[in-house]
């Protein structure tokens, strides 16, 4: 029921999977952690293979197509094909089992509205996957191979060349690590470590990053344990860890973070400046800043003050930041390991929407550098058009910004000869796909 209905809301009103399933949890009261973990890896990896499962799909059923039934009956055959043959790596499958959740099917949704597929069950059970593939251009077969929109590949082909393209979009069906900031504002990092360990928690340093760790094993949730709630540490990934520790800001200065909720950035900048000079902390969203303060709080963030406000327009401010952080909204295509709810809202004019709203909070923040000063611009994308194009674009119509190095060098170098910029990809980097370009303005 939980799946099921998490994903009718998906396609209903277009939300992410986290956010279509908080609110159905809210909605059906659910609070068995077996069922909500269940429940959870059914609707991401599911929708992880979207194209694949409705190709699949609509050939068992054709002429006709899987938009044609009922959000809840779609919903229900995408399942129904994960279950009984993806999670069977296709090599088996259980009569008995199918004809349980069929079964389950018919008493969340009527038989009546199960009656009209009822007969497609058996030929989604026994149809070869290999038929899908028949008569299909390069993008669409590798789409359909790695899931992802065949618009995506052709992108990166164009972009990173073939086998490199095809490496990196296998990679995306692989759950990505998880990673912990340890919060030296509550605690010295061996008193955070000794107490994760007694919770369970195993964790690893990661190189060349000052307090990033991946998470090896736990014995519960991160975000249920006590460590958490008392502030010791922040689940962030990698990438985001590389943003705020290549701003580098020192205890004293003026820190401008901008669209910095839900408070990743903020609270780690804080943390670099041991709580000493001041963070403005800008953000469009009241919802957002709502959970920015609870976040800001629990790690002890104690020199970060809100302020809501719209970065495509100027920034109701008069300060001259020393450092300022800008990691616009984007289209997130470095993070569908993640989110793999985001291959399928995207297309190709996004790139060009998203770079507009980039461009104008580029233009409108770097008034607020000072002489001196510098801006980070960051994204979690990999298209050239939001990171490299736009810096390039900004360098032409502000002279007295320069493009400097980035320290630490953890990723490869930027594209189209920006190589001071840095790139992360998920399946080099096993972390979110990233774009980080430092810009100076000249004293």
């Amino acid at each position: 029921m939980l799946a099921i209905e998490t994903l009718s809301w998906m396609e209903m009103q277009n939300l992410s999977e986290s956010l279509a399933f908080a609110r159905t949890v809210k909605q059906l009261n659910i609070k068995d952690p077996n069922s909500l973990r269940l429940a959870h890896m059914l609707v991401r990896e599911t929708v992880r293979r979207q194209n694949f499962i409705d190709q699949f799909i609509n050939h068992a059923i054709k002429p006709k197509t899987i938009d044609e039934y009922n959000l809840g009956v779609q919903a229900f055959l995408r399942l129904y094909v994960y279950r009984t043959r993806i999670a069977k790596d296709w090599t088996r499958f259980d009569i008995e089992e199918a004809e349980n959740i069929a079964k389950q099917a018919r008493s969340i949704l009527g038989w009546k509205t199960l009656h009209g597929v009822e007969s497609i069950l058996v030929v989604l059970l026994t149809q070869e996957p290999t038929t899908i593939f028949e008569n299909l251009g390069d993008a669409e077969k590798i789409g359909l191979q790695t899931f992802h929109p065949p618009w995506f590949v052709d992108y990166c082909f164009r972009l990173f060349g073939r086998p490199e393209t095809i490496t990196m979009l296998e990679a995306d069906i692989e759950q990505p690590p998880t990673y912990i900031r340890l919060n030296t504002l509550r605690a010295n990092e061996s008193e955070i470590q000794q107490r994760l360990t007694q919770e369970g928690v195993r964790a690893e340093k990661v190189e060349q990053l000052k307090h990033a760790h991946k998470v090896v094993k736990t014995k519960q949730p991160l975000t249920q344990t006590k460590s958490f709630r008392e502030g010791l540490f922040y689940v962030q990934d990698k990438a985001s860890c590389f943003a705020a520790e290549a701003a580098n800001p020192t205890p004293g200065t003026t820190v401008l973070d901008v669209c910095s909720a839900p408070g990743a950035k903020t609270t780690y900048l804080a943390q670099l400046m041991r709580n000493q000079g001041a963070i403005l902390s800008v953000d469009y969203s009241k919802r957002r800043i709502e959970v920015w303060k609870s976040e800001v709080a629990r790690m002890g963030a104690e020199i970060a003050e809100p302020i809501i406000a719209d970065a495509r327009h100027h920034l109701p401010l008069k300060l001259e930041a020393d450092v300022l952080v800008l990691d616009p909204p984007c289209t997130s295509t470095g993070t569908f390991r993640k989110q793999p709810s985001a291959k399928w809202r995207l297309t190709p004019q996004s790139i060009d929407r998203m770079t507009e709203i980039q461009w104008q909070m580029l233009e409108n923040c770097a008034e607020n550098v000072k002489r001196g000063g510098s801006l980070f611009y960051s994204t979690c994308s990999i298209t050239v058009e939001e990171n490299e194009m736009l810096i390039e674009r900004f360098l032409k119509t502000n002279s007295e910004f320069l493009l400097a190095e980035i320290m630490p060098i953890i990723g490869l170098p930027g594209l189209r000869g920006l190589d001071k910029c840095q790139r992360l990809y998920p399946h080099i980097h096993q972390c979110n796909g990233f774009f980080i370009a430092k810009l100076t303005k000249e004293e």
